[in-house]
């Protein structure tokens, strides 16, 4: 599994990768990417991190917990747990007031097979956990 360091380094490295090229690569991989933050649980700062999008729906979100099927949750969904007030920036643009909703259980259910039909990867994460991999709902406050 990946370590914080290793998920701390990617994330700077894409952060970069946007900068260098004045946005105009790293908002889209196989899916949209947005930039989450959230407020910190322990230290009450904003904490800013790129997720992938396997699921839109109009103004709705849909982000993914998998932390490359780690035991534990990622930072972010434990934030986002605790403080469900988030902000979202899509391609770049202006931070939008979001809040946080894990889907329930008839939800994910639904919605988990489309996106491992669509997102192979994601099936292979959960695998390697025993821990539900949760969805998380980014919808407009």
């Amino acid at each position: 599994m990946p370590s914080d360091f290793a998920l701390k380094t990617m994330n700077a490295v894409h952060r970069g990768l946007i900068k260098l090229t004045r946005g105009r690569v790293g908002w889209q991989a196989a899916m949209p990417v947005l930039e989450l933050t959230t407020v910190g649980r322990k230290s009450g700062q904003p904490r800013t991190v790129l997720l992938t999008s396997p699921h839109q729906d109009g103004d709705t979100y849909v982000v993914v917990a998998s932390r490359g099927g780690d035991d534990v949750h990622p930072a972010w969904f434990l934030n986002l747990r605790d403080q469900p007030d988030v902000e979202v920036s899509i391609k770049g643009g202006p931070k939008q007031p979001m809040r946080a909703r894990v889907a329930d259980a008839a939800e994910r259910a639904q919605l988990w097979p489309k996106i491992t039909a669509d997102f192979k990867n994601y099936a292979q994460y959960q695998t390697k956990t025993e821990r539900e991999i949760p969805l998380v709902f980014l919808e407009p406050r």
